[in-house]
């Protein structure tokens, strides 16, 4: 799934709900990609358009949130929970899903808005990953505490 090039890792996505839909057996990366587009019933049509999908762009100027690094998202933060890298990452994690009252896909989301922005200062500054940044980030939203209701 490591590939400069953006079609490519497109495909791997379309590849894998397409087996999933006819019932082929998966990949472990596939499982993963068709779980979490199994949480986005608004990509799944455009999983579903194929190859049409691959050349599509989506700006954020126009308010456009691109569903294809949103889901690759959600699979980065999967393998950083399970390697518990960044080390502490794993009960931010766990304390974001408590903050959130066991909504495990609201709390992936508030980490997302991190882990996006995490990588946005990598483009833009051209560093290397920032990991404390990112945790403090985490905290900030309310990893690592429960939310007082």
């Amino acid at each position: 799934m490591f590939s400069q090039d953006r079609d490519q890792l497109r495909q791997v996505y379309l590849t894998a709900w397409r087996k999933a839909q006819s019932g082929e057996p998966l990949e472990p990366v596939e499982q993963q990609i068709v779980e979490v587009a199994g949480q986005h019933p608004e990509y799944q049509a455009l999983l579903e358009q194929g190859e049409a999908a691959l050349g599509r762009e989506w700006l954020p100027e126009g308010g456009e949130s691109n569903p294809f690094l949103h889901m690759a998202l959600h699979i980065a933060l999967q393998e950083q929970v399970s390697t518990n890298r960044p080390a502490g990452i794993r009960r931010l994690y766990q304390g974001m899903i408590a903050h959130c009252l066991g909504n495990v896909h609201e709390a992936e989301h508030r980490i997302l808005d991190c882990l996006a922005e995490a990588l946005w200062k990598i483009q833009r500054d051209g560093r290397a990953f920032q990991s404390k940044g990112y945790l403090k980030c985490i905290k900030r939203r309310g990893g690592g505490q429960r939310r007082r209701d």
